[in-house]
């Protein structure tokens, strides 16, 4: 196979080498990746082990509809039986492995694609049903051979490089975080979820990479290096020393900045900037000490859902956040409703398809509708309140109604919980996050209805400039240096002064320097960031008076377009860094 590096770009920086591990992104983008000549017997034999276990579980569900619903209803998983033992069919996929090199994944995959194309062309519904019905059995063995590939990776000890054809939620926690050691991907955006989760995780991550799959083999050992943009296939002992060489002296000076990590973020002139953290799960609570930050600003709890093959029960729930709560020791922590939907879809819980995610059935518009699952919840932070200084954020508001409706539920279980003698809060602060146009120009009333506000930026830049963060063809025009966005960070920030309420910004704009420094400048008093970013944060506001952070905010809010915002920036990072490239 050829060598070599393959360029793309880096969305969450630092360096990693180690072997690669090819992994599903999605039901479109099946993995597909080059095996040597003597590993075609081995994926040949993981074929007829798919095809054992496929035709086991078909028998299964053949019983199960027999004793429900008859012999009739039950037929069609005879059928399909019998086409997994269709010869030719299975030479097929044996000579796509061999002849093309491919793992048996993609080469079930190009059958299933072979009998869809095939069908798909002749008249008649009835025709292309049976299309349907020669394609389903395949899926099945696809489906083993998915779950085969991650049983093996997890069972395996030591770091790994992840590669995907899209960046994903999904891919972010294939496997757990203390073995992920970097992620690659074809396709991506720089603020797509996916590159969230990998800055929140502080995992390099580069996406961008053109026909990296094809060029990989699994176990490949690779270099990522996603400061300069480029993955490093089969590196040299020289480039593997020139890598550990610079990863060593990012370290050091990342080790001095959390020295002064316990020190207060407080501007030459007085002024101090609360610094919150974001996290995922329980296991987040190791990323940092507690005398370094002022409390979490953003417990993201659809983790705790996506993690697990059936939803939590209310005390599984209340014994996690109260676990939170302890050990913050009395500092605040706000946790964020379940906010699943769009690229964050439980596996578990099927929602329709729909033609624009971002704009669909998402956030409390679902849990709101789906009542028995936003109780629980409910149940289970109020349980915890008593056990520290708790708040609650509601996500994705889009209306004064949907905060109305909230309310009223709180109280409902509120009310319930003691009448069963539960002790709870009485007056549990409630804020919104403004992400969407409408709560923007609502700001006022909304102010008004919640206990405070968190600005999640990540969302409130793609609905201003009506640009989908997930999708590939427009995420150049992502840009949260928009002039637009800062005015709009600006409207909330004077509102919450105005109605004497908290604000925070609690999405990835917020954990760049830079950006901390004007959200200092527009009148922010707290932003939560991920554990990683607070030293660096601290460095920045230490080294910057209010008085000059306003002066940069003021500067930004009167430019008329992009350009001569990204120079302020830039000059304002040479100002704090210089030419330091290990930053």
């Amino acid at each position: 196979m050829q060598k070599g590096s393959i360029n793309g770009t880096g969305v969450s920086p630092g360096l990693a080498l180690g072997p690669v591990h090819i992994v599903y992104a999605g039901p479109s983008d099946i993995p597909t990746w080059t095996v040597g000549r003597d590993e075609v017997a081995i994926e040949i034999g993981r074929l007829a082990t798919a095809l054992n276990v496929a035709a086991d579980r078909l028998d299964e569900r053949r019983k199960k509809v027999l004793s429900s619903a008859g012999a009739k209803d039950a037929e069609i998983f005879v059928v399909h039986r019998a086409i997994l033992q269709d010869p030719s069919a299975m030479r097929q996929v044996e000579e796509a492995i061999s002849e093309h090199r491919i793992n048996a994944e993609a080469a079930v995959k190009m059958l299933i694609d072979r009998f869809e194309q095939t069908m798909g062309k002749l008249e008649g519904n009835s025709v292309r049903a049976y299309a349907s019905d020669v394609s389903d059995p395949w899926y099945f063995v696809l489906d083993v051979l998915l779950e085969q590939d991650r049983a093996e990776v997890l069972q395996t000890d030591g770091q790994v490089i992840l590669a995907a054809a899209q960046l994903t939620p999904a891919v972010m926690t294939f496997v757990e975080r203390g073995r992920l050691a970097a992620v690659v991907a074809e396709k991506g955006g720089r603020f797509s979820h996916g590159a969230v989760l990998a800055r929140s995780f502080g995992i390099p991550c580069l996406v961008g990479a053109s026909n990296l799959l094809a060029r990989l083999e699994q176990g490949m050992q690779v270099a990522v290096d996603a400061d300069r943009g480029f993955v490093q296939l089969s590196p040299s002992d020289g480039q593997v020393e020139e890598l550990l060489a610079r990863k060593t002296s990012i370290e050091g000076r990342r080790d001095a900045l959390r020295q002064e990590a316990a020190s207060r973020a407080r501007t030459p002139d007085g002024f101090e900037l609360m610094l919150l953290v974001n996290i995922e799960s329980v296991r987040d609570l190791e990323t940092f000490e507690n005398e370094h930050v002022d409390g979490i600003g953003l417990l993201r709890t659809e983790f705790l859902y996506l993690e697990r093959n059936s939803f939590p029960s209310e005390e599984e729930q209340h014994r996690l956040y109260r676990r939170v709560l302890e050990h913050l020791e009395g500092m605040p922590t706000t946790l964020r409703l379940l906010d699943i939907g769009g690229d964050k879809p439980l596996p578990y819980f099927k929602t329709p398809a729909e033609t624009n995610p971002a704009l669909g059935w998402r956030g409390i518009r679902i849990t709101l509708q789906w009542r028995d699952l936003l109780r629980v919840q409910l149940r289970a932070l109020l349980r915890t309140s008593v056990f520290g200084d708790l708040r609650v954020l509601i996500p994705m508001v889009t209306s004064l109604d949907e905060i109305a409706e909230l309310h009223e539920i709180f109280q409902e279980v509120r009310n319930e919980l003691a009448g069963q003698g539960y002790p709870v809060v009485e007056n549990l602060p409630v804020g919104a996050m403004i992400e969407v146009p409408s709560a923007l120009l609502e700001i006022d009333r909304i102010l008004e209805a919640v206990d405070f506000v968190s600005v999640g930026t990540n969302d409130l830049v793609q609905y201003l400039l009506a640009v989908d963060r997930d999708n590939p063809w427009v995420s150049d025009l992502y840009d949260p240096l928009n002039p637009a966005i800062f005015r709009a960070l600006d409207q909330i920030a004077r509102a919450a002064k105005r109605c004497n309420k908290p604000a925070s910004v609690c999405g990835d704009m917020a954990s760049d320097p830079v950006l901390a420094i004007l959200l200092l400048g527009l009148g922010y008093d707290s932003i939560s960031v991920a554990p990683q970013f607070i030293p660096e944060i601290k460095y920045a506001v230490r080294r910057t008076t209010q008085a000059a952070a306003r002066a940069f905010a003021e500067e930004i809010l009167s430019a008329s377009n992009s350009a001569p915002v990204h120079r302020a920036f830039d000059r304002i990072r040479n100002s704090l860094y210089g030419a330091d490239e290990t930053r």
